[in-house]
């Protein structure tokens, strides 16, 4: 969430900035002075009649020792009625504090300066590209074919047991999910993240604090009766660990991986581009996220990527790292990284990863603060990625890796799968 300070310091810079993620927020920054204007003027009858009560209070205590109760008694009535006052300005407070917190939370974070003008993906800029692309022989086959081939994922059983986009892993392709589960986590532990195994269900302060509420609120799974929220990544209840929390300066960086499932609805989404396991309801993913210091946030997102990238190498899988522009960023990132790979059988590249760093946003929600060397309490900066996404990169692997003999399992994965071959 903005910050009032963000919004009301350089009205042209605010616009300026939102009108980059498509935003045109002139009559929302308006409103939002208006009311700010008004909450400033209220409080501060607020405060001046709490502050003429508490005098009262006092002189009616020495009018009742000197004796003059019908004084007195007149003081109690011009009290009574500056109470009367004083609840009506706490009410008018409450609701125009209400409705000013409703227009700021619809604002999405300010973009990094480095983030590209553009309405879509297509205007996405490529930061740089990696590995080589497999030539594959005549016949070779879309990863959902190579699933029935092996028998190692049943995508029609998963329709059987839930429905469309809950596959069924089996055999070696199970085996292959656990690997590179536990192949990720490994990477991640060994780079100096601490691995937590947090809930896949979130209550609604957790959705609003890593900003999924009310932004997603339709492409979350709703356990209505207890009002909870599968998990559409672990940067939420990861994140949230650290909600209403004030750390020390000493305490940078803090950072964390976690293993989860993760749900999304997916609503409206159809067609060739999200067959098999091009976009799932739920899914394996392995995230990190780091709580930085706001000076060193950036040097913390550059660190983020690489880690990932070096992931990707080590799966021999052709790559390439966008930086996001304006249009088809989060609402809740100051700048996004995103990594796909290439799947050849397809001939199209599949993101299997966003790395971001949410600046203040996220912790302005969150309350996540820091004590400075000055003992002042300051917001921390968060940052999150997937260290990775398994279903596009499992789709990417069996492609790519298709042989007449089998699916050629990459080396660095074979201490984890125990086999080299899928046949």
């Amino acid at each position: 969430m903005l910050t009032l300070k963000q919004i009301r310091d350089d009205r042209a810079f605010a616009l300026e900035r939102l009108a980059v993620k498509g935003v045109d927020a002139a009559a929302a920054l308006d409103r939002i002075e208006q009311l700010d204007d008004s909450r400033k003027a209220l409080q501060a009858k607020l405060d001046a009649n709490l502050a003429q009560q508490n005098a009262n209070a006092k002189e009616i205590g020495q009018l009742f020792k000197a004796g003059k109760q019908a004084e007195a008694a007149a003081a109690k009535e011009k009290t009574a009625a500056l109470k009367e006052v004083s609840k009506q300005l706490e009410e008018k407070l409450k609701q125009t504090e209400g409705e000013l917190n409703e227009i700021i939370v619809t604002l999405p974070n300010f973009p990094h300066s480095s983030v590209p003008q553009g309405k879509t993906a297509a205007d996405n800029v490529i930061v740089r590209t990696g590995g080589e692309t497999p030539e594959l022989g005549a016949g070779a086959l879309p990863h959902w074919e190579l699933a029935s081939k092996y028998d190692i994922i049943d995508f029609e059983l998963g329709v059987k047991l839930t429905g469309a986009g809950f596959p069924v892993y089996k055999g070696q392709g199970a085996a292959l999910q656990r690997a590179l589960i536990a192949f990720f986590l490994d990477n991640n532990t060994s780079a100096g993240y601490t691995e937590v195994m947090p809930p896949l269900m979130v209550n609604e302060a957790s959705g609003f604090g890593t900003g999924q509420l009310p932004d997603k609120e339709g492409q979350m799974y709703h356990a209505t009766v207890d009002n909870f929220y599968l998990i559409p990544t672990a940067e939420v209840p990861v994140t949230n660990i650290y909600r209403d929390v004030i750390i020390n300066e000493s305490d940078f960086p803090i950072k964390l991986t976690a293993y989860t499932p993760c749900f999304r609805r997916e609503a409206g989404s159809y067609g060739k581009d999200v067959r098999g396991l091009n976009r799932l309801h739920q899914f394996d993913k392995v995230e990190i996220v780091q709580i930085a210091h706001p000076e060193t946030s950036y040097e913390a997102l550059e660190g983020m990527v690489k880690h990932v990238e070096s992931i990707v190498q080590k799966l021999e899988l052709p790559y390439r790292i966008l930086r996001l522009c304006g249009g088809d960023m989060s609402f809740t990132s100051a700048l996004t990284f995103d990594f796909e790979v290439f799947s050849a059988a397809q001939q199209r590249w599949l993101e299997v990863s966003s790395v971001s760093n949410f600046e203040s946003f996220q912790a302005n929600r969150l309350k996540l603060r820091y004590r400075d060397a000055n003992k002042k309490t300051r917001l921390a900066h968060t940052l999150n990625g997937s260290s990775l996404a398994l279903p596009r990169i499992v789709a990417a692997l069996l492609e790519n890796n298709q042989t007449p003999e089998g699916i050629r399992i990459p080396k660095a994965l074979v201490p984890y799968t125990r086999f080299e071959m899928i046949k």
